[in-house]
C-alpha cells in the first residue's frame, strides 16, 4: 500500500497524526514542526524514530521531502500556512478553522485552484458515528428530503484554559468572537446534506462570569439560524462559556427523524443513533430504534480521539491524497461554507440581527466584493478589526492572565515528573 509522507505542524493537536500512523498503513510521519522546542523534544521521545526530522522553522520544514502537510497549529494561522504549503508543492490537511477573514478564505480557495494541490479540511465531527450514519441515510434516500437540523458543540473550556491559552492575553482564544469556532456544530449538518448555506441570522448570548474568569472577551454562546439552498433551516449552537458540555445532532427529513445521544447520556454519546424513519413518505409509525453507529473503520479507530472520528477523518483524507476519488472528505469550498455561517452570523448581530446573505465563493464574481475584507476580531484585521463582543470588549483584570500563566507553569512542572 502506498504511504503518504506527512509533515505535521503543531505537536499538541498534531499528535493525532502519529497516533494514527501507529494503526494505519496508508501514511507515515517524516517531519514535525513547532516553535515550542520543549514540545518537539517530547514528541521526539514519544515517536522514538530516526526517520522523523524536527524543525522550529516553517520555511525550512517546507523544504523537507514529503507529500503533504497536516496543519495543527493555531486556528488563526491555517490559511497562510496552507497557502505556503501548497505553493511549495505539498497537499494539505487543515485542522479547524480554514481562515480567519474573507480575504484569507478567497486566497485559500484560489491557491487550491491555481496550484492544483489537494486540500482536506479535518472537521472530525463530520466523521463521528451519528453524523456519518445520518449522511448515509440521507444519501441513500432513507431520510427523504432534508427539512431541518440542529447541531451543538457546547464546550466549557474553563477547566483546560491554562493548557490551551498559557495565560497569554493576546492568545487567539481570548480574543475571538463567540461565532468564530462554529464548524463543529454546523459542519456535520452541511456535510450530511452536501448543500450550501445561503443566508444566516445570528444571536449572541451575553458575556458572563465564566468568560470573565477565563479572560475571554466574547459572548458566552453563539447561535446561527442558517437557510440552505433548498430552503431547509439548520440551527447551530456553540460556545465556550457554557456551564456544561454538549455534543448533539438531530436531523428531520420527509421520511422521519434521526438524532444522536447527548454527551451527558453516556450511552455511546454521538456514536449512538436514535432513528424513527418511515418506509414511505407520510407514514407515522412512531417506533424509534436505537443502535450504535459502527462499522469496521470505526471499530479500528475506537481508541482514537473524539469517538474515533480523528482516525476516520484522517483515513479518508489520506486515502484522497493517495488518489482515492471516492474518499469522504471536506474540500476547500465546503470548509469555507462551514466557516462562513459563523462569520456572517456575527455580522448579523453587529448589524442589528437581520438576515445576512452568505456569498457563494465558488463563484469568482462573488469573490470580488470581499477580496480586501479583513474583518475579524484579531490583529490581522488592522483598521477593520471588530470587537470580540458585540456590545464592546469587556475590561479584563490583568491578574486573570497572571493566574492562568501560573497554572500553566505548574502544569508544565507536573508533566515533567
Amino acid at each position: 500500500m502506498k504511504k503518504c509522507r506527512i509533515g505535521v505542524v503543531g505537536v499538541g493537536r498534531g499528535s493525532m497524526m502519529w497516533k494514527y500512523c501507529q494503526d494505519a498503513e496508508n501514511a507515515q510521519i517524516v517531519a514535525i514542526c513547532d516553535k515550542w522546542e520543549e514540545g518537539l523534544e517530547k514528541a521526539k521521545a514519544q515517536i522514538n524514530s530516526d526517520s522523523v526530522t524536527y524543525y522550529t522553522s516553517y520555511e525550512e520544514f517546507l523544504k523537507h521531502d514529503m507529500d503533504a502537510v497536516l496543519l495543527a497549529n493555531y486556528a488563526t494561522e491555517h490559511a497562510p500556512f496552507a497557502i505556503a504549503a501548497m505553493k511549495s508543492g505539498k497537499d494539505v490537511i487543515s485542522e479547524v478553522l480554514p481562515a480567519q477573514n474573507m480575504a484569507e478564505a478567497i486566497q485559500l480557495i484560489e491557491c487550491v485552484e491555481e496550484t492544483g494541490r489537494k486540500y482536506c479540511y479535518a472537521e472530525n465531527y463530520c466523521f463521528m458515528g451519528g453524523p456519518r450514519e445520518m449522511r448515509q441515510k440521507y444519501l441513500d434516500g432513507s431520510l427523504g428530503a432534508f427539512e431541518y437540523g440542529e447541531g451543538e458543540y457546547m464546550h466549557n473550556c474553563e477547566p483546560i484554559w491554562a493548557k490551551i491559552t498559557y495565560g497569554e492575553p493576546d492568545h487567539w482564544r481570548n480574543n475571538i468572537s463567540a461565532f468564530f469556532y462554529c464548524t463543529h456544530s454546523v459542519g456535520p449538518l452541511l456535510h450530511i446534506t452536501g448543500m450550501r448555506p445561503i443566508s444566516v441570522v445570528g444571536f449572541e448570548c451575553p458575556f458572563n462570569e465564566r468568560m470573565a474568569r477565563m479572560g475571554a472577551k466574547a459572548g458566552s454562546i453563539a447561535i446561527e439560524m442558517v437557510t440552505l439552498e433548498n430552503g431547509a433551516i439548520v440551527k447551530s449552537l456553540h460556545g465556550l462559556g457554557c456551564s456544561r458540555d454538549s455534543i448533539w445532532y438531530s436531523v428531520y427529513g420527509s421520511k422521519g427523524r434521526m438524532e444522536t445521544a447527548r454527551e451527558d447520556a453516556e450511552c455511546g454519546k454521538m456514536n449512538r443513533v436514535y432513528e424513527n424513519l418511515d418506509a414511505f413518505n407520510g407514514e407515522n409509525n412512531n417506533h424509534p430504534t436505537s443502535h450504535m453507529a459502527e462499522d469496521a473503520l470505526s471499530q479500528k479507530g475506537a481508541k482514537h480521539g473524539h469517538g474515533g472520528s480523528d482516525y476516520i477523518c484522517l483515513y479518508h483524507a489520506i486515502e484522497y491524497l493517495n488518489g482515492n476519488k471516492d474518499a469522504d472528505i471536506v474540500d476547500v469550498y465546503e470548509a469555507v461554507d462551514m466557516w462562513l455561517c459563523g462569520h456572517f452570523g456575527y455580522l448579523s448581530v453587529l448589524e442589528g440581527g437581520g438576515v445576512q446573505k452568505i456569498p457563494n465563493l465558488r463563484s469568482k464574481l462573488e469573490r470580488d466584493a470581499y477580496r480586501n475584507d479583513l474583518r475579524c476580531t484579531l490583529p490581522a484585521a488592522g483598521d477593520q478589526q471588530l470587537p470580540s463582543y458585540s456590545k464592546g470588549n469587556p475590561d479584563i483584570d490583568p491578574a486573570i492572565y497572571d493566574m492562568w500563566k501560573e497554572k500553566w507553569e505548574e502544569y508544565k512542572k507536573q508533566s515533567k515528573k
